[in-house]
């Protein structure tokens, strides 16, 4: 089955679709994917991290990839339990956080192999040559 991924710009969702994106500890949506996010997806001001509307928020403003990776764990623990729902992950940190794919990709790594989300395609690349190179080193 080929791989799908999260489209480039999303302008609507399905019913059951998930719209997941960095944001910062304090929730103010104001730009980038955040802004997205409320103003289409149901995310609440204020609101800095997890589920909200059909929407799902990963701080990535607070400091440098570690800070991230316990946010990416717990969506991931989230994603694995709303089986029904189709999470898109946008390019999170890759914007106004400043990161660059290839910091942020990883942390995706347990994500790439659930059914039910779809990762942005330079995500996906960088978790499959790493998983190549991980192979080949054994």
């Amino acid at each position: 089955m080929a791989k799908k991924y999260t489209p480039e710009n999303i302008t609507e969702l399905d019913r059951d679709d998930v719209f997941v994106f960095g944001s910062n500890l304090q929730g103010n949506h104001a730009g980038g994917a955040a802004r997205v996010a409320y103003k289409k997806f149901g995310a609440v001001m204020g609101q800095g991290e997890g589920f909200q509307g059909q929407s799902y928020a990963i701080p990535t403003m607070q400091g440098g990839v570690e800070t991230i990776k316990p946010y990416v764990d717990r969506f991931i623990e989230f994603a694995r339990e709303c089986d029904q729902n189709t999470f898109y992950v946008t390019r999170i940190g890759c914007g106004i956080a400043g990161f660059k794919d290839e910091e942020i990709a990883p942390l995706f790594d347990e994500a790439y192999d659930l059914y039910n989300v779809r990762l942005p395609k330079s995500f996906s690349d960088i978790i499959e040559r790493r998983r190549a190179e991980k192979k080949d080193d054994n």
